[in-house]
């Protein structure tokens, strides 16, 4: 189910103060960056993601490859860093951003 607007905002607003917690660089979505991914928003829920590629067009390529993980949610993506979302029901409190900040 896509976000609301005002919960975009919300997570933006959250999502501002974090730092990034995976960094893709230029060869992709490898296995193990999509098992790091897996894992950051299993625990943490809302994520900052850098992309280490200078080229605009390989950007949203990487970015068309992550919408394609499951139940993702792209918050927002500015220059070289997206901020991911994608709820966890089961979400430990003391690792969920949204938990510890909403």
């Amino acid at each position: 189910m896509p976000l609301s607007a005002d919960r975009k905002k919300q997570f933006r607003t959250i999502g501002h103060q974090l730092n990034p917690i995976v960094t893709i660089a230029g060869n992709g979505l490898s296995e193990g960056v999509r098992q790091e991914l897996n894992r950051a928003l299993d625990d943490h829920e809302l994520i900052k993601v850098k992309l280490a590629v200078t080229d605009r067009d390989e950007r949203k390529a990487l970015i068309a490859e992550l919408q394609k993980l499951p139940a993702l949610e792209i918050v927002q993506e500015i220059g070289k860093v997206v901020i991911l979302y994608r709820q966890n029901k089961k979400a430990n409190p003391k690792l969920s951003n949204i938990q510890r900040q909403g």
